[in-house]
């Protein structure tokens, strides 16, 4: 099925043209000579392109509708789009959202809109980094979207469900690609050293294939650099030493997705009381070059929504981890946050002052307000009166016992001062600290509204999943 390529700077034939394109390639970088050029030459991706799979049956059948393609770096998103161009009836126009503006796309649909009117044939735009097109750029691009007039093949490293307009997504299908396996990887660099006519020993291929963490394209580059160094070193065999040098440190990805996904898991490793989880996403995140004021902000919130009461010095051991992070500075600060992770972690935990907070919003929210009780209202000199309108104020602290058995809330909020009606919003958990705290409570309160065995009843509710 021969291909319908825009033209790129020329008459298409030129022969200044075809001798540009041709060095072009000879200098092109290791990836890009080693892109694939058909369905069967792509590694990866079964799940799509396999036998029988969707993406693979509307390519063949050159009836591909308007596509999302989301996925890491390096996991063939663009090599999708320069086989669909090799295989497509239809013209084919290439944009990056990085460069182009409304104006491209407006260009791209007239051209579009006439190719369709006069020839009878169809337009695919492909959009890297479609994500970088703000709201007024994707909105451009829906009417034409919607009357087919253009087919998008739209690439992105972030969630389209988060960064492009929901109306576009609405017309295109979402087909997610994933990282390499270890097994696609070493396919891929194996053929790369075939094309050069190069080798590498096991160690040296399964240390790079480790590294690349399913990114074709990170591996390609790291095995170009390896190649050149074993030249410079009188050799076509590529060792380890060549990739250690060529790849000093480890490829990290991590986009917006990852930044959201590795906090949850750092958050609900602490939560969940494993300190060896803990410090190992803190030191992916600090090695990705996360914000450590953020890492710092988010243990401070932990301290109290998920170790509270149980013991406070969480919250003392976090703030101060998140002052080191302010006064000290990376790296010696990540010291400090690493303190605070296994303080955190190991400490006993409770979500009682989260939960017992929600309640009283939920009740503020809800129920009638009720005018603040006569006896808790401010007193000052010109304001006597007050003392009679509802009882008087008991001072605690004139009791021996420190403590006085009064409403401190509207009547319509509270209920009665003590028993099973009694509104009651923080119920202490018997972890850690709290359990002298519930007891506490019962003895100035009541057992009624304090009843230690409806505890988990009360706080099995909460949402595990909430970050």
């Amino acid at each position: 099925m021969p291909a319908r390529e825009a033209p790129k700077g020329g008459p298409p034939g030129e022969p200044f043209e075809a001798t540009l394109q041709e060095r072009l390639a000879q200098r092109a970088p290791l990836a890009a000579r080693m892109r694939p050029r058909t369905l069967d030459e792509i590694v990866g991706q079964s799940h799509l392109l396999g036998p029988g799979a969707p993406l693979r049956a509307l390519i063949e059948s050159d009836r591909l509708s308007s596509v999302l393609l989301w996925g890491p770096p390096g996991t063939g998103k663009t090599t999708l789009a320069s086989v669909v161009a090799s295989m497509t009836n239809r013209e084919f126009v290439a944009l990056s959202a990085v460069t182009a503006g409304v104006r491209d796309v407006r260009e791209v649909i007239a051209g579009a809109r006439q190719r369709l009117a006069e020839e009878d044939i169809g337009t695919i735009l492909f959009l890297d980094e479609v994500h970088r097109f703000n709201k007024s750029q994707q909105d451009a691009l829906l009417p034409a979207v919607e009357a087919g007039i253009v087919t998008l093949i739209g690439a992105t490293t972030e969630n389209p469900f988060f960064e492009v307009n929901a109306p576009l997504i609405s017309r295109s299908t979402v087909f997610r690609l994933v990282p390499l396996t270890e097994a696609d990887l070493t396919v891929v660099v194996e053929r790369a050293l075939a094309a050069e006519h190069a080798t590498a020993t096991p160690e040296a291929l399964a240390h790079l294939v480790d590294m690349a963490d399913g990114d074709a394209r990170a591996a390609l580059t790291t095995l170009e650099i390896a190649l050149a160094l074993a030249l410079s070193d009188q050799g076509a065999e590529v060792t380890l030493d060549h990739v250690e040098r060529a790849r000093q440190t480890r490829i990290l990805r991590y986009g917006e997705d990852d930044h959201y996904d590795i906090i949850s898991a750092f958050i609900k490793s602490i939560r969940g009381s494993d300190p060896d989880a803990g410090l190992y996403w803190l030191a992916r995140m600090l090695e990705a070059g996360e914000d450590a004021r953020f890492i710092a902000r988010r243990l401070v919130i932990l301290a109290s929504e998920d170790v509270g009461m149980a013991d406070s010095m969480g919250l003392v051991v976090a703030d101060a981890a998140a002052r080191a992070v302010e006064y000290v500075g990376l790296p010696e600060a990540g010291l400090n946050l690493a303190h605070a992770v296994v303080y955190l972690a190991t400490a006993p935990k409770s979500n009682t002052t989260m939960a017992g907070l929600s309640r009283a919003f939920d009740d503020v929210r809800k129920r009638q307000a009720g005018a603040v009780p006569g006896h808790l209202r401010s007193v000052h000199p010109y304001q006597r009166n007050k003392l009679r309108e509802g009882g008087g104020y008991r001072y605690p602290h004139n009791d021996p016992s420190g403590f006085v058995a009064q409403e401190y809330r509207p009547p319509e909020i509270a209920g009665s001062v003590s028993g099973p009606e009694r509104r009651i919003y923080y119920r202490p958990s018997p972890h850690g600290d709290e359990e002298p705290i519930g007891r506490r409570l019962r003895a100035w309160w009541g057992d009624e509204p304090y009843d230690s065995e409806q505890w988990w009843e009360f706080e099995k509710f909460r949402d595990p999943d909430r970050h």
